[in-house]
C-alpha cells in the first residue's frame, strides 16, 4: 500500500519535514542519523548500534531526501546514506494524546467479558500463549482455568515466559490464613485494593495468583482498573491529579529479617506523559513530613483518588474456584479481597511474581514468529500452492 507523502528540508538541513496522512511531522537530522537502519550504523543480528552517537557532528544536516511509495531515502552532510521505512517513521512520530499507552483497553465494572485462557492451551500452543499474553496487555489481567491443583501447579506456564521472580518469600507462597501472620494477607481480614510491594526496587511486575481452594464464606477477589481510575481523577479533579503524579511517597515493609523500603508517585507517568503505573498499598505507604500545606493537598487528593479505586461503578468481582488463576499487571492493577471465614471451609491460593520485562518480551517475540509465520505462508496460499 503506497504512502501519500512530500518531504522538505529546513534549518540548512537540520530538520526534515515529512507531510503525509495529512499530518506534518517534524525529524532532527541527528534523530534520524543515529536511528538510521542499516548494516553500517546497526548490527544486523543484535540490532544494536555500531557508531558512538555522541561522536556526531552537532551540525550534521540533511543534504537531500525523496520519498518512493514506501520508503524515504536520505543522504547525510557526513556521507552516509541510508533508507526509512515511511510507515516505520510515521509509527514513530505519531502524536498520541490518549494518555494511555496504544493498545490498552480501560474497563470499569461494565466489563462484560473477562480476558481468559485455559491452562492446557496456553501451556501446548503459541497462538494461545500469545493470546493470553495479548489480553494481559490489553487488559491487565486474565483468568486462567485448568491450572493443576498442586502447591507449584502455575510453574510450567511460568517458565513457557519467563523466570520466577524470587522475594524474600521464596518463590510461589501461600496465601492463606495462619496463626502470628507475618502480613495482613495472611489473615482473614478484608484488603481494601491495592498494588503489591511498592516498597521493592523494582517492584514485581505481574502477580499470579493460583487458587487451590477457596470454600470459605467470603474471600471474594475484587479487581479495579488504575488506569481508569486515573483518567477519571485526571478528568473531574486535575489539580489531584497533578498532586499524586507530582509528589512520591515512601512504602516500607519489615519483619525480622527483612527491611524493604522504595518511594514513587500513586500516578506515575512516562516521558510522553502517558499512564505509567500507579501505586498504592495502605498498609505500607509512609509519606515523608512535609509542609502542612503540601501534606494537606496531598491527602484530599489521595482522599479522591481512594474513592475512585473503592467505587463500586469500577470494580468487578468474581470468586476464583480451584484450578482459577489469576495473572495481574502489578503496574495497572488494583486488587483486593473480601473477608471471609474460615468456618465456612478452607481459602488457600498460591502466588508468584514474573517481572515486566520477561513478560513482554515473550508476547513481542511470539507476536513476531507468528506474524513471520503468517507471511511466509502467504505467497504460496495466493499464488494457489497445494500439497
Amino acid at each position: 500500500m503506497s504512502i501519500s507523502a512530500d518531504v522538505e528540508l529546513q534549518d540548512e538541513g537540520r530538520r526534515l519535514i515529512l507531510h503525509a496522512a495529512g499530518q506534518r511531522h517534524e525529524f532532527a537530522a541527528l534523530w534520524l542519523r543515529e536511528r538510521a537502519p542499516d548494516a553500517t550504523t546497526l548490527d544486523t543480528r543484535t540490532g544494536q548500534r555500531l557508531i558512538e552517537a555522541s561522536q556526531l557532528s552537532l551540525t550534521l544536516h540533511v543534504e537531500s531526501a525523496s520519498f518512493d511509495a514506501q520508503t524515504l531515502h536520505v543522504c547525510f552532510s557526513d556521507g552516509h546514506v541510508t533508507a526509512y521505512a515511511l510507515d516505520e517513521l510515521l509509527a514513530a512520530a505519531a502524536p498520541d494524546s490518549a494518555g494511555v499507552a496504544p493498545g490498552l483497553s480501560l474497563w470499569d465494572a461494565e466489563l462484560e467479558t473477562l480476558p481468559q485462557a485455559t491452562f492446557d492451551a496456553a501451556l501446548e500452543d503459541d497462538g494461545a500463549l500469545l493470546a493470553m499474553l495479548e489480553d494481559l496487555h490489553r487488559y491487565g489481567f486474565v483468568k486462567v482455568s485448568g491450572v493443576p491443583c498442586e502447591e507449584d501447579g502455575m510453574q510450567p506456564l511460568i517458565d513457557r515466559i519467563g523466570p520466577l521472580r524470587r522475594t524474600n518469600w521464596g518463590g510461589i507462597a501461600d496465601v492463606k490464613s495462619v496463626a502470628n501472620a507475618y502480613d495482613l494477607t495472611m489473615t482473614q481480614r478484608g484488603l481494601e485494593p491495592h498494588t503489591d510491594n511498592p516498597y521493592r526496587d523494582p517492584i514485581p511486575g505481574y502477580i499470579w495468583l493460583h487458587c487451590l481452594s477457596n470454600a470459605a464464606a467470603g474471600g471474594d477477589s475484587t479487581l479495579t482498573d488504575g488506569f481508569m481510575a486515573a483518567q477519571r481523577l485526571k478528568a473531574e479533579a486535575p489539580e489531584d491529579f497533578d498532586c499524586l503524579a507530582r509528589l512520591s511517597t515512601q512504602f516500607r515493609y519489615t519483619d525480622a529479617t527483612t527491611d524493604l523500603e522504595s518511594e514513587g508517585p500513586l500516578i506515575e507517568l512516562d516521558s510522553q506523559g502517558r499512564l505509567a503505573r500507579v501505586r498504592y498499598s495502605n498498609r505500607t505507604e509512609r509519606i515523608a513530613a512535609h509542609d502542612a500545606a503540601l501534606l494537606e493537598r496531598y491527602y484530599a487528593a489521595r482522599q479522591r483518588f481512594y474513592r475512585l479505586i473503592t467505587d463500586e461503578a469500577l470494580t468487578v468481582h468474581l470468586k476464583l474456584g480451584p484450578g482459577d488463576m489469576l495473572i495481574m499487571d502489578n503496574y495497572r492493577l488494583l486488587h483486593g479481597r473480601t473477608a471471609y471465614q474460615l468456618e465456612g471451609g478452607v481459602r488457600h491460593l498460591r502466588q508468584g511474581y514474573v517481572d515486566r520485562d520477561s513478560t513482554a518480551s515473550r508476547r513481542r517475540v511470539l507476536g513476531a514468529q507468528l506474524a513471520g509465520s503468517a507471511n511466509d505462508a502467504a505467497p504460496r496460499s495466493a499464488q494457489g500452492v497445494t500439497s
